[in-house]
């Protein structure tokens, strides 16, 4: 069928310019990363180091994302009605190939917020009296899931606190002393990779632990997929959400849950929902009528994915966030928070200023970055340590747009 294909002419040439993936080692290659800033469309001021929001979309994705909408409007139900569930079909295909899981682990959503709300809310394994663990890093709205289990599943939500300055040894033992200290744990969520500070956590080992100890696990993966080279089943646990227009650059409104084969009755059924069989992973998810357009750019989206390489995007990513790291390490008062091991970082860094916890401290310091010095950054609330701003880069990331922030921290601390 015709509507299955996905392309369009424009965008297979727009893509043979750009050399396929050559490999992590190309990290550090700037003549290759100008041809790929050549697929954005970006503004340059103020310099944008707050690309953690979303991921916008290269102009051949830009492209296919405007040859949908166009023709949705024009075709209207003619096209969704009748020929909706094999066009759906086809993107869900295509995003579990991407994931490296089975096409039955995988149900489309609007975004991961979504998908973990589905997975927290629905979660059915838990009894009145039972713990539910969490942490500090946990992104804001996930952490109210887990509390809000006590008055859906009468279960007592524990938070706990990653330490700092962290590292995979200490978040490991953080969770294995958790978990010890409450034996009826029967429920862990564990972040891939913060969204305030950037620390990537040992979810395989942690899904382990939790495993040994009763619990199930379920991973926000909103930041990692994308920024990060892995599968879903790398994660090592049942259930996990994904953002798909964050670090893969697909539309905004694209995400999915994955849960493995055999794990679905651990989740309930989305609001009742009988589109669906009871073993179908489809039926934790309804989502009404989405963004059709956005779903079907979808393929074109991970289709550059593929072509840049995901090896590729984690390396580069990562060597944008070490550009600026090593010299902020080094102005007096300047505390990062993120480790610099490559198990631990990806690409984006958080830091704050010595004594500067607050959420006024914070927003100052983003006001002078914008400001005084034109780099937009963002406050990210959550360490219990106290609040930070985060930098994030992209792939269209200069290395001159990082230069100017380690100008502005330089002269901002040096006036103290």
């Amino acid at each position: 069928m015709q509507d299955l294909d996905f392309r369009l002419p424009a965008f297979e040439s727009a893509l043979a310019e750009l050399p396929p993936s050559p490999g992590a080692a190309v990290a550090h290659d700037e003549h290759y990363w100008d041809l790929v800033r050549r697929l954005y469309d970006v503004a340059r001021e103020p310099a944008n180091l707050e690309q953690g929001y979303w991921g916008v979309m290269a102009e051949p994705v830009k492209a296919m994302f405007h040859h949908w909408t166009d023709r949705v409007n024009r075709e209207n139900t003619l096209l969704v009605r009748d020929r909706w569930p094999a066009l759906q079909e086809g993107v869900r295909q295509q995003v579990a190939q991407a994931l490296g899981c089975a096409t039955e682990e995988v149900a489309l959503t609007r975004g991961a917020s979504e998908a973990m709300f589905a997975l927290i809310g629905g979660f059915n394994r838990l009894a009145p009296g039972d713990t539910v663990l969490y942490c500090d890093l946990d992104y804001p709205a996930t952490r109210n899931a887990m509390a809000w289990l006590r008055e859906r599943r009468g279960v007592v939500p524990v938070q706990i606190t990653m330490p700092e300055p962290a590292s995979r040894e200490g978040v490991i033992a953080a969770y294995a002393q958790a978990l010890a200290q409450h034996p009826r744990t029967r429920l862990v969520l564990l972040t891939h990779l913060s969204h305030s500070t950037g620390l990537v956590m040992p979810v395989r080992e942690l899904s382990a632990l939790a495993h040994e100890a009763g619990a199930q696990v379920i991973v926000d993966a909103a930041h990692s997929w994308g920024q990060l080279d892995f599968d879903a089943p790398d994660l090592g646990a049942p259930y996990a959400g994904f953002n798909l227009h964050k670090w893969a650059g697909a539309p905004l409104g694209n995400g999915c849950l994955y849960v493995k084969r055999g794990a679905v009755a651990g989740i309930d059924r989305w609001f009742g929902d009988r589109d669906w069989g009871e073993d179908d992973v489809r039926s934790r998810m309804h989502t009404g009528s989405p963004s059709f357009a956005a779903w079907l750019t979808l393929p074109a989206a991970l289709q550059l994915h593929r072509h840049i390489g995901a090896a590729t995007k984690e390396a580069r990513l990562r060597a944008l966030r070490h550009h600026w790291v090593q010299r902020a390490r080094t102005l007096p008062g300047v505390q990062v928070l993120t480790p610099d091991d490559a198990l631990s970082c990806g690409g984006i860094t958080s830091f704050r200023l010595a004594g500067r916890t607050s959420e006024t401290d914070n927003e100052a310091l983003v006001r002078r970055l914008r400001d005084e010095h034109g780099v937009l950054t963002v406050r990210r609330e959550g360490p219990a340590a106290g609040q930070c701003v985060r930098v994030t880069p992209a792939l269209h990331t200069t290395l001159a747009e990082l230069d100017r922030l380690v100008d502005g921290l330089r002269a901002i601390t040096a006036a103290g």
